[in-house]
């Protein structure tokens, strides 16, 4: 009886493995149909020539251990991963020590590659800092390693990743760049996410906007420092960069300035600032010789951090990346490569709570009309502007930004 007892144990241990592979197996078989008639179909329409489409896609198989999957037919988690600097708060995305770093080895960089970014600064009106502050944090200047081969990242997340309807166009670009001969098959690597090269641009952001600038025939921005470099400039040119505005300043804020004045939707000229009592860090006036200039208030962690007004410039870095700390992160170190120090305030101890339980609350602003920008658990601009609006009517002092019992009393 003991010998069965243990027998019986061990087959239902064994049951969630095989299912588990059984699962796979069928997913996997779904995935070469996939490829057989939806790719191979979108792809001709491209122009994409068979002979590239046999060579990518034979022996092609999904990547299971990319993030953010949802397989078909399997249960999704209740809640996405807690990525986002937002949730154990900003001071972590702007450790000194990172900063430092990145900006120190800049600094030699922008040094060794002085002629080359003279020109591209020339011809595309981006400042060096700014294009060598973007190189460093999206790939540590070119060091950082591509661990994946990008078709096949791109061809699981668009086949399942929880977010397969805006990896399905850059699935099929990545395959454009093969028929093209821009990069050989096995030579196109890229993040999880399928981000190319050293600027980190998705397939239709290289495209279009990845340059030759070394002028040896191809946009190589894998291995080409000139090429990567430009095309970081070229694509905020693009994106609305203004030559000669900087991106931003950091300020005081007084308090008789509502928190829930910031974003992109609330500027005002710099001088309308100044009169309301805002001032550069440091002292000095803040409109300067261009006193009709707009400017606009950010506060990403609301009254618990640094305050900044910065320009449309700022929000074209966000065009790179969507993301009020990643902007921000650029602009500073850009700074810092011009030898500017610390950001002057200190970010406040911030965060410990859930995506989920963000979301929640956007959910319920949403139901009573307010705009919260998207219910997707990010504390975005939008979100902090509605959780000032709502601190400040219900008779609190307004912080713009939540913390876990805020977020259960916000009705």
């Amino acid at each position: 009886m003991r010998i069965l007892l243990s027998l019986c144990l061990l087959f239902l241990a064994a049951l969630p493995a095989a299912a588990q592979t059984a699962d796979k197996a069928r997913i996997e078989k779904q995935f070469q149909n996939w490829l057989a008639t939806t790719v191979r179909a979108d792809a001709q329409k491209r122009g994409i020539s068979r002979q590239t489409l046999d060579a990518a896609l034979s022996g092609l198989t999904l990547d299971w251990s990319l993030p953010d999957l949802a397989p078909p037919g399997v249960p999704r988690k209740k809640d996405e991963p807690q990525r986002q600097a937002e949730f154990s708060g900003p001071a972590r995305y702007f450790s000194e020590q990172k900063v430092a770093t990145l900006a120190n080895g800049g600094r030699t960089l922008l040094a060794k590659w002085g002629k080359t970014l003279a020109k591209i600064e020339k011809t595309y009106g981006v400042p060096a800092p700014i294009v060598v502050a973007i190189w460093g944090r999206e790939s540590g200047y070119g060091a950082a390693k591509m661990p994946y081969p990008a078709v096949r990242a791109l061809a699981t997340e668009a086949f399942m990743g929880a977010r397969k309807a805006s990896f399905y166009p850059e699935f099929l670009a990545a395959l454009q760049i093969v028929d093209g001969d821009h990069i050989g098959l096995n030579e196109m690597r890229s993040s999880w996410a399928g981000a190319l090269g050293q600027p980190q641009f998705l397939p239709s952001k290289y495209l279009t906007l990845a340059v030759d600038f070394d002028g040896d025939g191809k946009r190589d921005i894998w291995n080409s420092v000139p090429d990567s470099l430009a095309s970081i400039a070229n694509y905020l040119r693009q994106s609305g960069w203004q030559p000669g505005v900087n991106w931003g300043v950091e300020v005081e804020v007084p308090e008789s300035v509502s928190c829930s004045l910031e974003g992109p939707e609330q500027g005002k000229p710099l001088s309308a600032w100044q009169a309301m009592g805002v001032r550069p860090v440091g002292g000095g006036k803040l409109a300067g010789r261009t006193p009709d200039r707009i400017g606009h208030l950010l506060m990403p962690a609301g009254r618990h951090g640094p305050a900044f007004i910065v320009s449309q410039n700022f929000y074209v870095l966000k065009s790179y990346n969507e993301s009020d700390l990643y902007a921000l992160f650029i602009g500073h170190l850009g700074d810092r490569l011009r030898g500017a120090g610390p950001i002057a305030n200190a970010w406040g101890d911030v965060g410990g709570f859930t995506r989920s339980d963000v979301r929640a609350m956007q959910e319920r602003l949403e139901k009573r009309g307010v705009d919260v920008g998207t219910a997707d658990g990010l504390v975005g601009f939008k979100t902090r502007i509605a959780i000032g609006a709502w601190e400040e009517a219900n008779g609190r002092r307004a912080t713009c930004f939540p913390d876990a019992g805020m977020l259960r009393s916000i009705r």
